[in-house]
Order: C-alpha cells, then sequence, then structure tokens
C-alpha cells in the first residue's frame, strides 16, 4: 500500500497525465475527423487549437480538472464501484466548469469537440487508473489503535474494548523509556501531575503522537480508538485530523462519546467519531459568502456605525468599543469586538437576561433590541476567525463555567464561530447551555451552504421585525 504523501503525488502525476494525454488526443486533426463522422457528433465543429493556444488553454484545463479531483487524491479505503462512481462525478463536475469558463471566457475555452472528447477519454481512462491505485478496504478484522494522553484512560479503553489492539500511540511515549515498566519511576501527565510507570498500559506502545501517521501506514491501520482524558487540547485535535487524512476510521469508547462530536453510530462499545468536514468547493463558497456578506454590511452601515459611535459617546462619555476574548474553533481564542453596550465596571461570567442585566445603558438596550451592537465583528469574519453562520462564540470566562456545568460543551469547538447561528434564531442563549448546545451540534451535523443561506435570511428577518416593533 502506497503511504500517504507518496498515494497524492502518485495519483496526482498520474491525473496530470492522463488529462493532458486526453486533450492532445482529443485536439489531434484526424481524431476530430473521425469524430464528427459519427451522427452523434456531426454537428460539432472540426476545431484544433495550436501552440500558445493550446498551453492556455491546457493550463486552465489541468487547473480545473486537478481542483475537482482533489478528494480523491487522499488515500482513503474505496470499493471499486463506490471509486467509479466518485471519479464520474468529478470528472463531471470539471466538464461543466471547463464549459463555463469557455462560455465566460473565449480566451481560455477547448473548443467543444475537443472538450467533449477530452471528458468521454478522462471518464473511461481516470476510474482505470484510481482503481488500480486505490486503497482497498480490508476483510480482514479491524487492525486498531489506541490513542490518548493519560496512561489510565488508554488502560481503561483496552480493557474494555473487544477488537484486536495492535498497540498505542500516546502524548506521553517520550518520557520514558519501556525498560522502567519495572521500577515503577514516576512519570508526568498532561495536567502536571505524575502517574507510576507500573500504571502505564503494558500493551505494546508504538510511540508518540508524532508518529501516528507513519504508524498507520507500516501497520495498515484502519480504525483508531481515541483515549484522550483532554480532548479539548491541540493534540485531540491534531491525531483526529491525521485519521481524517489518511483515511482511518475514528471512534471513541462510550463512555466518553460525551467529550467529542460524534454520529451517533456505535460499533459495540464503540461510538464513530464525525471527522468528515465540507468538501474544498463547499469551504470555498462558505468563505466567499463570509467576505461578500461582510464587505456588504460594512459598506451599508458604515455611516449608522458613525452615528452609533457618536450616541455611546454621548450618552456616558466612555470607550465605544468593548473587546472580549472568545473561544474559537478547536479550543483556541480570538479577541472579538463590538459596540459597548453595558458600563464597564462588574463584569460577570454568569451569562444573564437583557431584562434581568442593570448594568446595560440607554443606548446599548436599543443596540441590543436592533443587533446593531454586532457590527464591528464583521471585520473579524473578514479575518477569517468568526464565520456569518455557526455556534456563537462565548466569552472564555463564561465558558469554563458553562463547561462546569455541560461536560460536552466542547463539541461546539468542532466548527468556526459565527455571528449567528441555529440556536441564535431560535432565541436560545448561553442562559440555557443544554439548550443551546443542541442546537449548535444540530447545525454542525447539518451544516451545508444551502443551510447557511437559510439561517442569515431568518436572522435577517428577526433584525428586521425588532427594528419594526422598536420604531413602533
Amino acid at each position: 500500500m502506497l503511504s500517504g504523501w507518496r498515494y497524492r503525488l502518485v495519483s496526482g502525476m498520474g491525473a496530470v497525465a492522463l488529462a493532458v494525454g486526453s486533450v492532445s488526443v482529443a485536439n489531434h486533426p484526424v481524431v476530430q475527423q473521425l469524430a464528427v463522422m459519427v451522427p452523434v457528433f456531426n454537428r460539432l465543429p472540426a476545431t484544433t487549437l495550436s501552440n500558445g493556444d493550446l498551453s492556455l488553454a491546457l493550463a486552465t484545463m489541468l487547473f480545473v480538472v486537478l481542483a475537482a479531483l482533489v478528494p480523491l487524491f487522499k488515500p482513503r479505503p474505496r470499493r471499486v464501484l463506490d471509486t467509479i462512481m466518485l471519479v464520474e462525478q468529478r470528472v463531471f463536475l470539471a466538464a461543466v466548469a471547463l464549459a463555463a469558463i469557455g462560455y465566460f471566457d473565449y480566451t481560455y475555452r477547448l473548443p467543444r469537440t475537443t472538450l467533449v472528447l477530452a471528458t468521454l477519454t478522462m471518464g473511461v481512462l481516470f476510474p482505470v487508473w484510481f482503481v488500480v491505485i486505490r486503497r482497498s478496504p480490508r476483510i480482514d478484522p479491524e487492525r486498531t489503535v489506541v490513542v490518548g494522553d493519560d496512561p489510565g484512560t488508554i488502560e481503561d479503553v483496552i480493557r474494555e474494548t473487544n477488537v484486536p489492539i495492535e498497540g498505542y500511540i500516546s502524548s506521553f511515549a517520550s518520557r520514558f523509556r519501556r525498560p522502567l515498566h519495572e521500577g515503577g519511576t514516576a512519570i508526568a501527565t498532561p495536567d502536571g501531575g505524575t502517574v507510576s510507570v507500573a500504571s502505564v498500559p503494558e500493551q505494546e506502545c508504538l510511540g508518540g503522537l508524532a508518529r501516528l501517521e507513519d504508524v498507520l501506514i507500516e501497520r495498515d491501520i484502519d480504525t483508531v480508538v481515541f483515549a484522550f482524558e483532554y480532548p479539548d487540547q491541540e493534540e485531540f485535535f491534531g491525531s483526529l485530523d491525521t485519521c481524517h487524512r489518511m483515511g482511518v476510521n475514528a471512534k471513541v469508547h462510550h463512555r466518553h462519546a460525551d467529550t467529542v462530536l460524534t454520529t451517533g453510530l456505535e460499533t459495540g462499545e464503540l461510538v464513530d467519531i464525525d471527522v468528515e468536514p465540507w468538501d474544498w468547493q463547499s469551504h470555498v463558497l462558505k468563505r466567499a459568502f463570509d467576505i461578500a456578506f461582510a464587505l456588504a454590511g460594512l459598506l451599508v452601515l458604515g455611516p449608522v456605525m458613525l452615528l452609533i459611535a457618536l450616541a455611546i459617546k454621548l450618552d456616558d462619555g466612555g470607550p465605544v468599543f468593548y473587546a472580549q476574548q472568545r473561544t474559537a474553533e478547536f479550543g483556541d481564542t480570538f479577541t472579538v469586538y463590538k459596540f459597548r453596550t453595558m458600563v464597564p465596571e462588574g463584569e460577570s461570567a454568569t451569562p444573564l437576561d437583557d431584562e434581568e442585566n442593570d448594568r446595560i445603558t440607554r443606548v446599548g438596550r436599543i443596540l441590543r433590541k436592533t443587533h446593531l451592537d454586532e457590527v464591528p465583528q464583521l471585520l473579524t469574519i473578514l479575518s477569517g476567525q468568526m464565520s456569518v453562520v455557526g455556534p456563537r462564540a462565548v466569552w472564555v470566562d463564561e465558558e469554563v463555567e458553562i463547561e462546569s456545568e455541560v461536560s460536552s460543551w466542547c463539541q461546539r469547538w468542532f466548527v468556526k464561530p459565527g455571528l449567528t447561528g441555529l440556536a441564535q434564531i431560535n432565541g436560545v442563549t448561553s442562559t440555557d447551555p443544554d439548550e443551546k448546545l443542541r442546537y449548535d451540534v444540530a447545525y454542525i451535523r447539518n451544516q451545508s451552504f444551502w443551510f447557511d443561506v437559510r439561517i442569515v435570511i431568518r436572522q435577517l428577518w428577526m433584525v428586521f421585525v425588532d427594528a419594526i416593533r422598536l420604531l413602533r
């Protein structure tokens, strides 16, 4: 089996060669003359490109085709039929994109006959190529490793998991040597404490987290069971990302399922972790929408922002903006800026409803009712730290308090926080963290571009209705 980077290199080079060959053959005058003799193609002109025109069209075609084939460059185990179907879908997507480019910009287009013939050729050759180099699903029992950060947690998962375990990979592997098992020497744990080496699992230690990708390849691992005592750390998300890139199943013991985002699909004692993100096209579309929305909002509301700043100054003379550290994707933090709506003193981490909060200023109540205090966050969306739609970013101090009440709260960290979201349009706030978490997880599991659009439309309508009520 090809390793991850070798598979990407071989599959990419093969795709380039086949794409160039398909266009070169389809562009040949003899092939074109033979093609137009076929009744299906007799209405297409026999047109060929040469020199600079061919090079430019070929470069455009390669860019589009390789971009469309990106999901196939990941070394994932696939059945033959699944591989063929996915390749055909991607070839069709590339053909549509090339036809659209030719429609809008004649300079870069392939002649219709060349495009049709090249697409048919790639539709035959690409499936054969990716079937030949594909990574076949295993038919024997799963080859599983346990990955974690705590010796006791790893030992518990290994003991309670009824699947063949190849060994374990841990963040503490580099802190001891195997012969020290007999000596009972203490080693450090991620929380700053110590643990006796005697409590380290007896299964084979396959190395530290830095070797995870190598172990997955060398041992042909198809399943990783996570045993992290601290799943909100960078080590957990990095290991999860490696599993996704390598096409390896990620699972967690059902006793730890509340600490991560799962699909809910159980295999005995194990539950699948949901690691499949949007494909790259959806990511690009979402980011383009974020940028367009933020720019349009700043352009339209620019004069309003000046009036708001003046009103805040005239109200109490305090600062115009309010900065706060909030939790971002994967537990990172970032600074969010809003128009100040409360007096600065006495800030509390306990979530309060606006009706109960006596720190809100007169201008602040108007800004909150019309959601205009959120406008500066459009700049944060432009910087890429936030999205228009996603789980609401929570103040880091408030996050600690909520986590102590809701153990599965960090499931929200699997996606970028948003200006609005499913919880917001349903009127659920951090004052009811359990209900908010249910809405946020529901959004994460059902997210799509059109779902985002529906949420944004509903949020804008709610803002419009609130503004009308305020005017009345």
